[in-house]
């Protein structure tokens, strides 16, 4: 299995997934009334909006907690993620209307970020690790 490669895709969705998020948290208060008669009454429940939290929670949990270990040791993707979703956690639980319409949006686009860095983060320590090898073999010649 390519670490890396896996890490990418997890990263891919991971972001998809957030900013579907956050999409979703910001239109849903403003088309509440008119989501029924679209057929999409459905993504009013809170059922969905959790279920989409622990799922992004799962993907950016495995996707940035295991780049962390094994590729780059860089702590910016983890604190994004952990204040993405401490701020989604806290809109949640504290605003509502258009402030939990600003403020949870704003945690999904944190944890979309994270996902990015994350990204860049593993593909730069990918062409590094390779120099590195290349450099052990140059010293063993």
């Amino acid at each position: 299995m390519d670490l890396h490669k896996t890490s990418s895709r997890l990263d891919s969705i991971g972001i998809t997934a957030s900013t579907l998020c956050a999409i979703h948290c910001a239109l849903v208060p403003v088309l509440f009334t008119s989501l029924p008669l679209l057929g999409l009454g459905f993504l009013a429940n809170a059922w969905v909006e959790w279920g989409m939290i622990v799922l992004a929670l799962l993907i950016g949990t495995y996707s940035i907690g295991l780049a962390y270990l094994r590729i780059h040791r860089q702590l910016l993707p983890l604190s994004l993620l952990i204040a993405g979703f401490t701020i989604i956690i806290l809109g949640h639980a504290f605003s509502n209307g258009w402030a939990e319409a600003v403020i949870v949006p704003t945690g999904g686009l944190l944890i979309a970020a994270a996902h990015f860095v994350n990204y860049k983060y593993s593909g730069a320590c990918k062409h590094n690790e390779h120099k590195l090898e290349l450099e052990e073999v140059a010293e063993q010649i």
